[in-house]
């Protein structure tokens, strides 16, 4: 049986939201940033007159003043974003209970067995829309399709307010002539590749032969050539089938650029208290692995993994073996704008070979589950390394303003 997805985006939600609190915002420039008090902060989200403007995503305050003079800057508050988030999201289950959150503005609905209860997939999208704007006053655009992926690119393309249906009839006509990167996945990495080797469109990947296009992008080839064609067969999940998580991580770009070793030190510090915190909550056992992400001030990515010294749960561990990959792979070409911590490869937790080695061990997790209650019940700021004393704002956005949650491979 076809099925019928959906994919649903809030359109412009972070500045969507703040307009809720700033009416006089909105039918004005504005867009949402990290921190307005320093000029090096970075725009988080925009409203649709700045879009058309040019301001994006990723710009500094000072890029975007440059080409939109009139704007207006506030402040992310991410409590609001999770609120609204979660209201909107209640209103998908009055039509099914398969709901894949994909963000916190974004999410996949399987609604192949409603479409007796609420008529075709485009209607259920239209009314959709229709109701977070008389009930919200947001608006969403709709994918309507057969697959998730073809779902997810259908929302992208009629912004803001609008539904596409993608079928089978008619995707080759509408998917295959865009770029290449409009489907899920495709980085800037993969487009470069891809380009070199001539495929610049998404049917122009879909018409690749297969095995050549995995054996030149390896397994990842293989999958983005069945999403180009149309068959992706994956489930949307509900929130109680949510797959084992896999990894762990914690990412920030900086109110202001790093520019040297003590500054990094000071990020890797808070974000990898912070992952071995999460890791400690959701019980995960012992990492094994690690991996850290890095964008420079030109906005070029670099990132790398290893192995810990020893599977472990400590932010201490996690930070020495960070710090290691930094300095073995950073060469300060450029400052650095942010900065990621992954840790994965979970294990369960095991006797250590050399006992003075788990009397260590020990000591050292009691520690930090001390501080952790001390933290929970007084706030972070009752006990802090030195380190974040030398820019305490470095320290406050690593504690998880913007952090990335557990995630799972799907």
């Amino acid at each position: 049986m076809e099925r019928t997805i959906l994919h649903i985006d809030l359109n412009n939600f972070f500045a969507s939201v703040e307009c809720k609190y700033r009416p006089e915002l909105k039918d004005g420039y504005m867009a949402v940033c990290g921190s307005i008090e320093d000029r090096h902060g970075i725009v988080l989200a925009k409203n649709q007159k700045a879009k058309q403007m040019g301001v994006k995503t990723g710009m500094t305050i000072k890029e975007a003043e440059k080409i939109c003079p009139d704007i207006v800057f506030v402040e992310s508050h991410h409590d609001r974003y999770i609120e609204w988030s979660k209201k909107v999201k209640k209103l998908y289950t009055e039509y099914t209970d398969r709901i894949e959150s994909f963000g916190i503005d974004e999410a996949w609905l399987d609604v192949t067995d409603s479409l007796k209860l609420f008529g075709s997939g485009k209607a259920i999208a239209d009314e959709i829309r229709e109701r977070v704007k008389q009930e919200f006053d947001l608006t969403v655009s709709v994918g309507v399709s057969f697959n998730k992926v073809f779902a997810k690119l259908g929302s992208d393309l009629k912004k803001p307010d609008g539904t596409t249906v993608i079928t089978t009839v008619n995707y080759k006509k509408l998917v295959w002539n865009l770029p290449v990167d409009n489907l899920l996945f495709v980085g800037r990495a993969t487009l470069a590749k891809l380009k070199r080797v001539g495929i610049k469109t998404i049917g122009e990947l879909a018409k690749t032969d297969v095995d050549y296009i995995k054996d030149y992008l390896g397994k990842w080839g293989e999958t983005l050539w069945v999403y180009a064609n149309g068959k992706d067969e994956s489930p949307v999940l509900k929130e109680t089938e949510s797959e084992e998580i896999k990894s762990v991580g914690n990412s920030i770009t900086c109110y202001r650029d790093l520019t040297d070793e003590e500054d990094v030190k000071i990020m890797f510090s808070s974000l990898c208290e912070t992952v071995a915190e999460r890791v400690m909550k959701y019980n995960l056992g012992k990492a094994s692995s690690i991996g850290i992400s890095i964008r420079d001030g030109s906005l070029n990515w670099i990132t790398r993994q290893a192995k810990l010294n020893r599977p472990s749960v400590l932010s201490e561990d996690f930070f020495d073996k960070a710090m290691e990959l930094f300095k073995a792979n950073y060469r300060w070409e450029s400052t650095v704008r942010s900065l990621g911590v992954t840790v994965f490869d979970f294990k369960a937790e095991e006797q250590m070979s050399l006992s003075s080695q788990t009397e260590d061990y020990d000591k050292r997790l009691k520690l930090m589950k001390t501080v952790g209650n001390l933290r929970e019940k007084y706030g972070n700021d009752v006990m802090k390394r030195a380190i974040s004393y030398k820019d305490k704002r470095l320290t406050k956005e690593g504690e998880g303003h913007g952090s990335s949650l557990p995630t799972s491979h799907k």
